[in-house]
């Protein structure tokens, strides 16, 4: 049952690997897996929070940040050296279909840490900003969703790595909205919704 799994996984990696390859993909997805480039998106989500919602913005950066190194910690630290299982770019087997789009890390495959710490990240954000905006439900979703596949397209991960890393993103993403929720009622006892009602006054 493992083997066939494993097999799917491979045959389904080389179909968006290698099947979906074309000139747009090759430039995007790299782009998209590269922690720069959503650099101003990061800064502008700290200045927002800070200016907006002032003691309470520095909470959910801290809610962000946690979201972060759980993800990092649980995914890279714990989970990958005991499963150990190789990237498929310097898999040997796959040595000729691989299509090197971006210098292979050197680290294991499962489970994908940028899928983790971004659907952690996302699912952290709707969960706070949701009753205020709806539209950062698909935004986040779609954000979390599009690197997590370029990974795959670029070739560092199999999809079995980032739907697990998703699923655990979105696990830790809730324990610390939880964390959250619990500092936000206990200390401001105010939501966003409430601080925003005050400044508007």
């Amino acid at each position: 049952m493992m083997q066939e799994l494993l097999q799917f996984d491979t045959e389904l990696f080389l179909k968006i690997h290698r099947g979906l390859s074309n000139g747009f993909f090759d430039w995007i997805m790299p782009l998209l897996r590269n922690r720069y480039f959503w650099a101003p998106l990061y800064l502008f989500i700290v200045i927002f929070c800070i200016r907006q919602y002032k003691k309470n913005g520095l909470i959910i950066i801290g809610g962000i940040l946690l979201a972060f190194a759980l993800g990092d910690m649980i995914s890279a630290k714990l989970i990958k050296p005991h499963v150990g299982r190789i990237r498929p770019c310097n898999e040997i087997k796959l040595s000729d279909q691989i299509i090197h789009r971006v210098p292979c890390p050197g680290g294991k495959s499962f489970p994908s840490s940028h899928a983790t710490n971004h659907f952690g990240i996302a699912v952290f954000l709707i969960g706070v900003f949701y009753r205020k905006w709806k539209a950062i439900l698909p935004i986040g979703i779609l954000w979390a969703a599009s690197i997590s596949f370029a990974q795959v397209y670029v070739g560092v991960h199999y999809p079995i790595d980032v739907s697990f890393g998703m699923l655990l993103g979105i696990s830790l993403g809730l324990i610390s909205l939880l964390v959250y929720r619990t500092i936000e009622k206990r200390v401001l006892k105010q939501t966003i919704v409430d601080t925003t009602s005050v400044d508007k006054l």
